[in-house]
């Protein structure tokens, strides 16, 4: 935390974020576009949302996520990025009745199907997606992956979860793992998957028509692994592509979670609503990338924030309290008790929730926390939760936002921002035409991709 002594200093008041002065620094940002393949993303008031309905789209076709690209691609982000869950929940009052009611991240369709359709409508924006280990098997993986690499040009990124929910586990007829052995399960399958993308020499294929030989096969490897989960013979059936595999995303907050990250992960996408816990975390893992080999840069860190942007700061504050007023309490607590894996009807609502000893809720106890360090109350813990999974709202006209994009990076020492909007269509073209402008005017972002892959995209700066 060394730089917060020479740099802004913040307020944060309900995930509002307040530069207090000006920062000297100028780190250039990576930015990333937040998606779900569904009516809601982190905001439950999204499907709800005035903005959303007047724009009657069907989220269930390819065309808005086609517009969505090419939107993201004219911003010059890093990529688009899928979130993905393989289970309604029922953990909140044992139904699933609250789930589909408020739509608390149900449905959710297969995000991976879309990856194609917007890379035909798109050359340079990274299109990444979730695809969990937890029920899966890693030839299927690395096949899938490998395809998806080819078929972008490079721009699929691979974002590794494991299951979350004892529904998901369910749904594959299986018991949900305890986290350190669904982490110990998920090292194991990236390495398997990279041992298969690697199976293939750069050269293996000959293409010699004269002499009828389609690839050298002394080039094609069998990988012959035999681990403590996984048994895989190889080679892979797929051609090595010229990026050796696709950039793999992360989110692991466990110790086991983090060492998953620092050893794989190209970028890491973080939920740290107090900035306190923020710079732990990235300290945390870029501190662990030695210990395998890896320079700090070699993986970037993007905070999750949902910005609500404004002609006047007051116009900005009134459609925040617009968004946060649509957010039903049962539907905060339906998604955080889904999140959490632990049924929050059993609580009082007006019990400080980060006093509680349950494993499940002192696994999120850093989101239970006031600024101050106070606890939240259990409702209100749900309330936040709802209106974006506790990301920190940065709201303000495009410049006051950029301030506070700037400020959270030189406080926390992030790499850059996941972006989540609060209705869909029109957020995001909101923020790619009216802030993104004064990040380049400020040398905090590209004007321009400086390569087509999504690996170049996350190693501009460097």
């Amino acid at each position: 935390m060394d730089r917060t002594r020479i740099i802004a200093q913040h307020r944060v008041t309900h995930g509002v974020v307040v530069m207090m002065s000006k920062s000297m620094a100028r780190k250039k940002m990576h930015l990333a576009q937040f998606l779900v393949h569904g009516p809601t993303y982190h905001s439950l008031a999204m499907w709800r949302h005035p903005e959303t309905a007047a724009a009657n789209y069907d989220w269930t076709q390819p065309e808005l996520y086609q517009h969505i690209a090419k939107v993201c691609e004219r911003g010059k982000f890093d990529m688009v990025f899928f979130a993905d869950l393989n289970y309604i929940s029922d953990t909140f009052r044992n139904s699933l009745e609250p789930a589909l009611r408020y739509a608390a991240q149900a449905p959710e369709h297969d995000p991976i199907p879309l990856i194609t359709s917007m890379a035909a409508v798109t050359s340079h924006v990274g299109l990444g997606a979730t695809f969990s280990v937890s029920h899966h098997n890693p030839f299927y993986a690395a096949r899938l992956w490998a395809t998806l690499d080819h078929l972008t040009k490079g721009r699929a990124a691979w974002n590794v979860v494991t299951s979350l929910n004892h529904n998901q586990a369910a749904n594959y007829g299986e018991e949900r793992a305890d986290t350190d052995s669904r982490y110990d399960r998920a090292h194991e399958f990236v390495e398997v998957c990279q041992k298969l993308w690697q199976s293939w020499d750069e050269d293996a294929v000959v293409m010699d028509r004269e002499n009828a030989i389609f690839a050298d096969a002394n080039k094609v490897h069998r990988i012959e692994h035999q681990g403590e989960f996984f048994k895989s013979r190889g080679p892979l059936n797929v051609v090595r592509s010229r990026h050796g595999g696709p950039p793999i995303i992360q989110a692991g907050t466990s110790p086991k979670g983090m060492d998953l990250a620092a050893k794989y992960a190209d970028a890491i996408f973080a939920i740290q609503p107090r900035v306190e816990n923020a710079a732990e975390y990235y300290t945390a893992v870029k501190g662990r990338m030695e210990g395998f080999g890896r320079r700090p840069e070699d993986c970037k860190i993007l905070f999750g924030m949902q910005p609500i942007i404004g002609a006047s700061e007051a116009e900005a504050v009134e459609k925040q309290e617009l968004h946060n007023s649509l957010m039903p309490l049962d539907g905060g607590m339906t998604i955080l008790s889904s999140h959490m894996d632990f049924d929050l009807s059993k609580l009082d609502p007006n019990e400080k929730i980060a006093e509680r000893t349950e494993p499940e809720l002192q696994r999120m106890h850093s989101r239970f926390l006031k600024p101050s360090g106070e606890s939240m109350t259990v409702a209100e813990v749900a309330q936040r939760h709802g209106e974006g999974v506790s990301l920190p709202q940065f709201v303000g006209t495009p410049e006051a936002i950029v301030d506070q994009m700037e400020a959270y990076i030189d406080v926390v020492g992030g790499d850059g921002f996941m972006i989540s909007p609060i209705y869909c269509p029109g957020a995001i073209e909101e923020f790619v035409d009216q802030v993104v402008p004064e990040l380049q005017r400020r040398g905090l972002f590209r004007t321009d991709y400086a390569g087509t892959t999504q690996r170049d995209h996350l190693g501009q700066y460097d």
